[in-house]
């Protein structure tokens, strides 16, 4: 009697203890847990389930890609990218960098293009103007002028600096070309201009 196992109890004809009716098997106990068969045998729990997911909320594009989760009760496989470390270049003011739909591992970085950055230089910038930490030094360079002289004509004309000139700093307007000569006709001829 010694290898059998006790799996019902009964006293002064009363029933105790009962397990020949009982249901319950490893699978359906949770793990870990000990707990008797319908023999009167001991057995450990293997069921792994012990939460209820009826409430969750999370979807297939929220969970990171081949990863699996319960949701409602059912197992969802992951679609959500894994971008980990995402690094970016920024190569134009109006061009914006656009952050990739998915999960990042907070390690990566966006910055400025190195040739983008190699021009943020003080000497490239407005003295006194400050873009992106670097402040300007450049006060333009001297600028070339030119004086000029001009004799008016009768069908007029317009007064510019020559090409190699970036301004004209004074025009000096000559007198009008005025001449007497005697004329045969024994008057004077006027020449103007």
């Amino acid at each position: 009697m010694a290898d059998k196992k006790i799996n019902k109890v009964v006293f002064g004809g009363e029933t105790l203890i009962d397990l020949t009716t009982d249901t319950v098997t490893a699978d359906k106990l949770l793990k870990s847990y000990t707990a008797h068969d319908k023999s009167g045998e001991t057995i450990i729990g293997s069921c792994s389930f012990d939460a209820d997911t009826q409430d969750a909320t999370a979807s297939e594009s929220e969970i990171l890609l081949d990863k699996t989760a319960y949701v409602n009760g059912q197992k969802v496989t992951g679609a959500m990218p894994n971008n980990e470390a995402v690094q970016g270049k920024i190569t134009d003011k109006d061009t914006p960098y656009n952050i990739p739909t998915g999960f990042h591992d907070g390690g990566g970085t966006v910055e400025i293009d190195d040739t983008e950055k190699e021009k943020l230089i003080p000497g490239n910038i407005k003295a006194g103007i400050q873009i992106l930490g670097v402040t300007g030094e450049y006060a333009g360079e001297a600028d070339k002028v030119q004086p000029k002289t001009v004799t008016p004509t009768k069908d007029g004309l317009t007064v510019t600096p020559d090409p190699e000139y970036d301004y004209l700093s004074q025009v000096t307007v000559s007198a009008i070309p005025y001449s007497e000569a005697d004329n045969p006709q024994g008057g004077k001829t006027a020449t103007i201009g």
